[in-house]
């Protein structure tokens, strides 16, 4: 049994759609779980609740672990502590193993323009600092040899699914209105993302393949080295939009924030927006031989989808 904890939304649909390559034994928890494979089994639970994780999680060889609580930094310092350290507990009397998505915000700033598994943490934002915090307990536990697990990281994603997303929020339906694009932060800076369905094959591959257990792996991003700019420009393109792209200030960001709460939340992590940031996935690509989807392919797949 295989298990998907926080199952729905990209990130999550796709690596259970790929688990079915491995598996037919894939056990579906979330709140209102959905079925991707035909044998699928849901099961619908509260995770931040001890005895439902504990219920989720028995029986289980591996689960991974996608949830995406609210993102609201009062939320994440609730809840995201007490999960990981319930999880390690469960984890450990069940003998399974973790597979935990994770993001980049622990990073320091100064060394995102080349960010590796290597890269020290060294958080400036308020969620960079509860990201360090989960992500210190989940390897300690790894050095203790309480669990066995991988920590796989990936930079922001895009995709059919992903409405969360710079790109979707502030791109893509402001464009599907026939309005001009926006965008926080510098236009002509590096910044790389990763496809969904890169995401959904990557991790699934990880979970299946037991020599790169207790490692940290940064998925395989768009080896393109894309300015904001370009990634806008590939969307417009796409969907034969010819707009003036506008940047945010800080100012507008507050006032559209009113209407859009995750543009206020960005702005904790906005120093990655103004600045080179390219993630380097080289260690994975190298390992699996594999290659990402070209950055104007996923940008037509999320458009036509």
């Amino acid at each position: 049994m295989q298990t998907i904890l926080g199952a729905g939304g990209g990130a999550g649909t796709e690596i259970t759609r790929e688990l079915s390559n491995y598996t037919k034994k894939i056990r579906v928890v979330s709140r209102n779980p959905q079925k991707v494979n035909e044998t699928d089994q849901l099961m619908k639970a509260d995770l931040t609740d001890r005895l439902q994780l504990d219920e989720a999680v028995k029986g289980s060889e591996i689960v991974y672990v996608t949830i995406a609580f609210p993102y609201s930094i009062k939320v994440w310092r609730e809840l995201w502590p007490t999960f990981m350290r319930n999880l390690i507990d469960i984890c450990s009397k069940y003998k399974t193993k973790i597979v935990f998505l994770d993001n980049v915000y622990m990073y320091d700033p100064k060394y995102l323009s080349n960010m590796t598994e290597k890269t020290s943490m060294n958080p400036i934002s308020k969620k960079g600092m509860v990201r360090m915090e989960i992500a210190r307990m989940l390897m300690d536990a790894i050095e203790k040899n309480i669990v066995e697990a991988i920590i796989a990281r990936a930079p922001d994603f895009y995709g059919p699914d992903v409405t969360t997303s710079m790109l979707y929020q502030t791109v893509y339906l402001k464009l599907m209105n026939d309005k001009n694009p926006q965008w926080l932060g510098k236009l002509d800076v590096i910044h790389s993302f990763i496809f969904s369905k890169d995401i959904g094959k990557a991790v699934a591959l990880l979970g299946n393949t037991s020599d790169v257990y207790n490692q940290i792996w940064h998925l395989p991003a768009t080896e393109n080295k894309l300015t904001n700019r370009q990634w806008v420009e590939l969307m417009m393109s796409a969907m034969n939009k010819h707009k003036k792209i506008q940047t945010m200030p800080d100012w507008m960001i507050n006032l559209v924030g009113m209407f859009m709460p995750i543009l206020k939340e960005l702005q904790d992590v906005g120093y990655q927006f103004r600045q080179d940031y390219f993630f380097n996935s080289s260690k994975f690509n190298k390992k699996f031989n594999f290659t990402p989807i070209l950055p104007e392919n996923g940008i037509k797949e999320m458009v036509n989808a």
